[in-house]
């Protein structure tokens, strides 16, 4: 097995020569198969001799995780023959490759941790995607996936510098078993890759795990629009039709939700300084890439807006737009924009697609899904005379 991996006499010598021929062949042969580099196997068979070295193995038998960073730290600081170069740092590599090599035999001992022994981790995982201006809730779900993926490899082997490609595939192969749709799929890829660079950038473990974790391609255009019809969205802003100041907010939001398809979270931080009303123009803070996004000021939703700062909105010093109707006064949550647009969802008994959930994202003019998905059955895009076109402009 040796000759497969180089052709040199001299590097086939020491092989030959140096105990534990066999399970030293065997991991290399695993390396390869699944997929590593073949510099990178002669690399690690380079230094499985001179673990075996080191360590005075002649048998393989049950190991600590102590005795191999001694193990480091003596071939870390040995000079003679067998050592071309002192580079700081030698004891890492050194150390890894021999936990990976003694964890496929089954001879590793590593201590029981505690669910809660990445926490560490976890916390400077959290401060650099904060650092990098994600959203709240996308941090979120990046820490929740890498925390629920560490906690199940926590007992399949016990310590993050033995992770490998295979736990990560074995764990989105359970998550396909247990029912996961691509989309969650995807998600879990996207957070365990971000959370892998950032683990190599710390040298938490030595190999590109985050290379081989592709995620499912996603179908571009899989069905129609998952919030309701257009109708039922033209219905759902006609039945807020009251002059009190509740409804007067309500309109101007349901207006935002779906001419434009903001977020909840873009529509609560709005300002009266974000709005240019000569150039018919406002801003918005978008929440998932950050920035600031100009937009046209739509008819219906400028008239809307006006009329509730008018009529609705409380006299105070707040530079919000939307605000609490009762003092003390302070800008409106996303969480209520959320329950009151489910609310009235439900009082009008609109349904979304099947395992949609109701939010005002849900609300995001199906015209233009519609629109793509036409443009994509007929080749080519919409005309004049298209059904659809112009269905944005009047509500």
């Amino acid at each position: 097995m040796i000759e497969s991996v180089s052709t040199s006499p001299s590097f086939q010598r020491r092989h030959h020569s140096a105990p534990l021929l066999k399970e030293r062949e065997k991991y290399l042969a695993h390396l390869l198969q699944i997929g590593r580099d073949g510099k990178q196997v002669q690399t690690v068979a380079a230094y499985l001799i001179h673990i075996v070295r080191i360590m005075e193995l002649v048998s393989l038998h049950p190991i600590k995780l102590s005795e191999i960073h001694e193990a480091g730290v003596r071939w870390a600081n040995y000079k003679g023959p067998e050592r071309r170069n002192n580079r700081p740092g030698a004891s890492s590599p050194f150390a890894a490759i021999a936990r990976q090599w003694m964890h496929f035999h089954g001879c590793l001992i590593f201590p029981v941790k505690s669910p809660e022994c990445f926490d560490t981790q976890l916390a400077e995982f959290r401060g650099a995607l904060e650092s990098r201006g994600l959203a709240s809730g996308t941090t979120k779900n990046y820490i929740d996936r890498t925390r629920m993926f560490l906690r199940w490899a926590l007992a399949r082997c016990g310590d993050l510098s033995l992770l490998s490609l295979e736990d990560v595939d074995d764990f989105l192969a359970r998550g396909r078993k247990a029912g996961w749709r691509l989309g969650t799929l995807s998600g879990y890829c996207f957070s365990l890759r971000t959370f892998f660079i950032f683990a190599e950038d710390r040298g938490w473990y030595t190999w590109g795990i985050w290379r081989g974790i592709v995620s499912p391609r996603l179908p571009k255009y899989t069905e129609l629009h998952k919030g309701p019809t257009w109708a039922d969205v033209r219905r759902l802003i006609r039945s807020v039709n009251s002059r009190t100041p509740t409804e007067l907010r309500l309109r101007a939001q349901l207006l935002l939700f779906s001419i434009y398809g903001l977020r909840a979270s873009e529509v609560a931080r709005l300002r009266l300084d974000d709005f240019d009303w000569r150039s018919e123009t406002f801003g918005v803070h978008r929440s998932k890439r950050g920035g600031i996004q100009q937009f046209p000021t739509q008819y219906e939703v400028g008239e809307a807006i006006l009329d509730y700062l008018q009529h609705g909105r409380p006299k105070c010093a707040s530079r919000f737009v939307f605000l609490t109707s009762q003092a003390p006064y302070h800008p409106l949550s996303p969480t209520t924009m959320r329950c009151v647009v489910v609310e009235c969802m439900k009082k009008l008994g609109i349904q979304s697609a099947p395992r949609a959930s109701f939010t005002p994202t849900r609300l995001r003019n199906p015209i233009a899904e519609e629109r793509k998905l036409l443009e994509r059955d007929r080749g080519f895009p919409w005309t004049s005379n298209d059904p659809l076109r112009g269905g944005l402009r009047k509500i």
